[in-house]
């Protein structure tokens, strides 16, 4: 295990751990953050992906898309079958920021404190003193979240919303930049216990990682056989710079008619008859936000209604509850995003005409 990293794996008899933070540049900050110029997030920007492509071979569109959810200030669910990098993708993004990591391998018998932390009493000075829990860092890796109990799973709710943890009537602000990368087995699911809608709205975005196609796959047999790709990965930014990259993806504009298709896109959801539950509020302010970080990532300054439909499918699938009678026909729910995106209209698009890029005036980012 890399000695920047924390392990919890939960036992009876073990409590928190303190997190572990990786040493940041002399002039790293967090607070007081502001946009930064084009070229110097494209720079950033094109280094981290670079750096994460040596890692993760043969897919870049995953990995752009995981860079974007750490850009729009969202928590990322990757959802595949064994062994194909979930959390190589995970350990991977986190390691090219200069900033605390911990990683919590979720069991069965891990307990909400492990996540929290906990009050211990301080018989020397008699008082209760506060044990920070896992969650206290820039980015926590939540590996098999499926397997610890619904109980435990509640635990990340209220730091994921709103960055935060409460423990015995106080309250613990977490360190920004905040991040929760978490993985999951979709197919083997004896012993495991599945998200409820209630966590799985709270992930911004999910990806699927897939098997590589057969140039990755001999690539990695070649470069992973005596060493480690991973062990050669440096922090390319620091906390602060990615806090400045947030903040600058923040400002970039959003044309009402943008907003308009968004909102009718979510409404879509919710009055088709194939699905029981469909796209929440928050699943659209963060299908916006995820938006306009592939904005940035793209050098423009503002949001093109093809940005809403390019993560439509990594976006809102997974908030999506299918009626079982549609269920038992085959329909899924990233069928039913594409039938949707087919049907809602785009705005600036000729009626039935076939959809490219869109034109939408162009805006300057906000606070420029």
């Amino acid at each position: 295990m890399h000695p920047q990293e924390t392990l919890l794996t939960a036992t009876s008899a073990v409590a928190p751990q303190a997190p572990q933070r990786r040493p940041r540049s002399a002039d790293a900050r967090v607070e007081g953050t502001s946009p930064m110029s084009d070229e110097h997030f494209s720079a950033l920007s094109t280094e981290i992906m670079r750096v994460m492509n040596t890692v993760i071979d043969g897919k870049e569109e995953s990995v752009r898309l995981a860079l974007t959810v750490l850009l729009a200030g969202g928590h990322l669910l990757l959802e595949d079958v064994p062994g194909v990098g979930k959390t190589l993708l995970a350990k991977t993004l986190a390691r090219t920021v200069d900033c605390s990591v911990n990683r919590i391998q979720f069991t069965p018998d891990l307990l909400p404190s492990d996540i929290t932390g906990v009050s211990i009493y301080n018989q020397s000075s008699q008082v209760f003193e506060f044990r920070p829990g896992a969650i206290f860092a820039n980015i926590v890796i939540g590996d098999e979240i499926n397997r610890a109990s619904a109980k435990t799973q509640s635990a990340l709710l209220e730091s994921m919303a709103e960055h935060q943890v409460s423990v015995d009537g106080t309250t613990y602000n977490l360190d920004e930049p905040f991040m929760v990368i978490a993985t999951q087995n979709p197919v083997e699911m004896e012993g495991t216990y599945p998200l409820p809608e209630a966590q799985r709205d709270r992930f911004m975005a999910r990806i699927s990682l897939g098997y590589p196609d057969t140039a990755a796959e001999l690539a990695m047999l070649e470069s992973h056989q005596s060493v480690n790709p991973l062990d050669a990965v440096q922090a390319v930014v620091s906390a602060a710079q990615v806090a400045d990259m947030i903040e600058t993806v923040a400002a970039i504009h959003v044309a009402p008619a943008v907003r308009a298709y968004a909102v009718a896109l979510g409404q879509a959801t919710r009055t088709s008859p194939q699905l029981r539950l469909g796209a929440s509020p928050r699943a659209l302010l963060q299908l916006l936000r995820a938006a306009k970080a592939a904005a940035a990532l793209a050098g423009r300054g503002f949001v093109l209604p093809d940005d809403i439909r390019d993560l439509a499918h990594p976006v809102l699938a997974h908030r999506l509850l299918i009626e079982r009678s549609a269920a038992s026909q085959g329909v899924s729910a990233d069928s039913v995003i594409t039938e949707l995106l087919a049907t809602v209209p785009v705005p600036g698009a000729a009626p039935g005409a076939t959809i490219g890029r869109t034109p939408i005036p162009r805006a300057t980012r906000d606070s420029r």
